[in-house]
């Protein structure tokens, strides 16, 4: 296989940027992104309260805090590969959990459940295989692949709203969790077998680079041999930096965190049916599906510093429309645009970043690390 693309000059880290976007958009996307959707549905189902909904999510934070260290440690120690099959497999078990839930109890175990899966088999291994494979193109190659993964919202959020919407009779949200739990199941091995955890396993390099590339000279974009950084767990911790970004990262994705959990009830409670809310979600994926890749090719060109700081300001502009303007569809897209713009510009700014930082060797395990400061903000967040 290897020996096919090194003829056709592809360097195999490309075909892992799809691959990632895949796995990261049928396990990410129903979990998150269609978050609200599932509490309204719930909600009509069961009576349940939206604190009582909200707690679901904060439970899986308080599990992403305590098991993200144990996660990273596994993605470093035995792999991507075998991360995303169990993962997409147990991610499948809770959503086939989630199908039968008759209790609220139910309900808090099966999204713990999905939570535990898309931990082992999602956001950080996909992550960490992305900044092995890649270093002076670790931003671009990060935002292609969140970019793809967008891509697949923009059908899957519209498409469960369609499916769960309680107003009609349509396949309702017990069978849609059942098929997407069958879904991930059937996709764990096949997706799995595709991945590959580090390029000096198969004679490769990062960004396909030849020796002579890697030979100790500064990187041109960001003045550094980021090649030979490679900081111990002990040795990031240590620094501010570790601090500053992990801090930053869950300030900014709290936001989001919240807007997921409550952006499709508040727009029901204001006469809009929910077909319209997913509407809104779809829109602020497009957006933020370009503004991936352009802020991938940004922060590969200038300091991610300044661009995640640009993007930021931008994402939190368009929270300030939508707490403070008039409940109007023209105010709501508005920040959609805004909000797809900020948010994606800056989300493979805010995953790099530590690459730059800290190298590839422990990336997993200081990602993992860095998820206990961020989830304790993202667990008040919803």
């Amino acid at each position: 296989m290897f020996a096919r693309f090194h003829i056709s000059q592809i360097y195999y880290g490309w075909w892992l940027v799809p691959v990632a976007g895949v796995v990261m958009a049928i396990s990410v996307t129903p979990m998150f992104h269609a978050m609200g959707l599932w509490f309204v549905a719930l909600e009509r189902s069961f009576g349940w309260s939206r604190t009582q909904l909200s707690l679901a999510f904060a439970l899986t934070r308080v599990e992403g805090g305590i098991l993200g260290p144990i996660e990273g440690y596994l993605v470093d120690k035995i792999g991507t590969r075998k991360l995303v099959f169990i993962g997409l497999a147990i991610m499948g078990f809770g959503w086939l959990c989630f199908s039968q839930i008759r209790g609220l109890w139910m309900f808090y175990l099966a999204y713990l459940v999905i939570a535990l899966g898309q931990g082992l088999g999602s956001w950080l291994p996909l992550n960490t295989m992305l900044n092995n494979w890649f270093s002076r193109q670790r931003a671009t190659a990060m935002g292609w692949s969140y970019s793809s993964s967008r891509m697949g919202s923009l059908f899957l959020v519209p498409a469960i709203a369609w499916a769960i919407d309680p107003d009609f009779n349509r396949l309702g949200w017990p069978f849609t969790s059942g098929l997407i739990g069958s879904i991930l199941i059937l996709m764990a091995l096949p997706l799995s077998r595709l991945i590959r955890n580090r390029p000096e396993e198969y004679g490769l390099l990062p960004d396909g680079d030849t020796p002579k590339h890697i030979s100790g000279t500064p990187n041109e974009e960001t003045g550094a041999n980021s090649l030979n950084i490679d900081f111990t767990v002990k040795e990031a911790i240590m620094t501010k930096a570790f601090w500053l970004i992990s801090f930053g990262h869950g300030f900014t994705s709290m936001i989001l965190i919240g807007l997921m959990a409550h952006l499709a009830p508040m727009m029901t409670d204001h006469g809009y049916s929910l077909q319209t809310a997913a509407y809104v979600v779809t829109a602020y994926t497009a957006v933020s599906m370009i503004f991936q890749i352009i802020g991938g090719f940004i922060g590969d060109r200038v300091p991610k510093n300044l661009a995640i700081t640009f993007f930021a300001l931008v994402q939190s502009s368009a929270v300030f429309i939508l707490i403070y303007g008039p409940t109007t569809l023209p105010i709501a897209f508005t920040f959609a645009i805004l909000f797809g713009i900020g948010f994606g510009g800056r989300n493979p700014l805010t995953t790099s970043i530590r690459g730059e930082y800290f190298g590839r060797k422990s990336f997993g395990t200081i990602m993992g690390l860095s998820q206990v400061p961020m989830n304790i903000l993202l667990l008040a967040a919803p």
